[in-house]
């Protein structure tokens, strides 16, 4: 029997300025097309109304972000004192700054973070002016962290995420990550919400989880009819995952992986250790002709 009703994945920006089309924010859904909110504040009053509507009808809802949940293990704890990941989305929840315009003090956020850890582990300056204590390059070692997390380095060849300490380049996802999550904390604040794999979620009417598309990145590149890939990847997704559900094969996939070993701290990839059923998965919804539009 499916756990979910509906399915709903969001590809997160953190451009500076609205935006619309390909590198902006896509929400995609398995049961319609995908909505291209052009900042911030706008996907996030987006979601609300779609996750108030789901829930009035008594929908089960499962949200997938393309952005890091959790950074590597020993971040939190050295910023807020305490070593899970959710106290770090408090923190960046109670000092970020967004507006209706999509400019963001996010890079604030990294010095001071670097400044408070006494040698920086977030890199990227992708502004002309310097910003202390936020290197442009990539800075040594930090002598107690890691530059990874486990779900970001285990998974078999292929497309890997990016570091969440790298906030500029290609690929990365460090910016989207310090820009997301603030918003991602205000809609997890209601009853009957809860994020995995960090709380408790079988009794969540709306469960908020980390997805990669790119996992899925060779099916993505037969999928045709999409505005921009951005569309086709949270489209296919989740119609991957409701493939997957249909069938009961996609609670499996919320089971902590035992190769991470701080998961309240790191958190996990939705699909990993799974990559292979998920690309079958995108192969089958591919073959049904439920992907790309006609």
């Amino acid at each position: 029997m499916p756990r979910f009703d509906l399915i709903l994945i969001l590809d997160w920006s953190a451009a500076g300025s609205p935006r619309r089309g390909a590198d902006s924010i896509w929400l995609g859904s398995d049961r319609a097309e995908a909505s291209n909110p052009d900042t911030r504040r706008r996907a996030w009053k987006q979601l609300g109304c779609t996750l108030s509507r789901a829930g009035k009808q008594g929908l089960r809802v499962l949200l997938g972000a393309d952005f890091a949940f959790g950074h590597p293990a020993g971040l939190a704890a050295a910023i807020t004192g305490r070593p899970d990941a959710l106290a770090l989305w408090d923190h960046l929840a109670g000092l970020h700054q967004d507006d209706d315009r999509n400019r963001s003090n996010y890079r604030d956020l990294a010095a001071a973070m670097n400044r408070r850890l006494g040698q920086p582990v977030f890199w990227g300056n992708g502004r002309k002016d310097q910003i202390p204590d936020l290197p442009r390059l990539c800075p040594p070692p930090h002598p107690d962290l890691p530059a990874h997390r486990v779900t970001e380095i285990a998974p078999p060849r292929g497309a890997r995420p990016k570091s969440p300490f790298q906030l500029a380049g290609a690929g990365c996802v460090g910016a989207q990550s310090l820009t997301g999550i603030p918003w991602l904390n205000r809609l997890r604040q209601r009853p009957g919400r809860a994020v995995w794999p960090f709380q408790p979620w079988d009794q969540a009417q709306v469960v908020l989880a980390e997805v990669y598309p790119s996992m899925i990145a060779p099916e993505l590149r037969t999928a045709q009819g999409f505005l921009c890939r951005d569309a086709a990847q949270v489209t296919m997704l989740a119609k991957a995952l409701r493939h997957l559900d249909d069938r009961d094969r996609l609670v499996p996939m919320l089971a902590p992986d035992p190769r991470i070993t701080d998961l309240a701290a790191e958190g996990q990839i939705l699909g990993f250790g799974h990559e292979a059923e998920l690309r079958t998965a995108a192969r089958a919804v591919l073959a049904a002709g439920q992907g790309p539009r006609p």
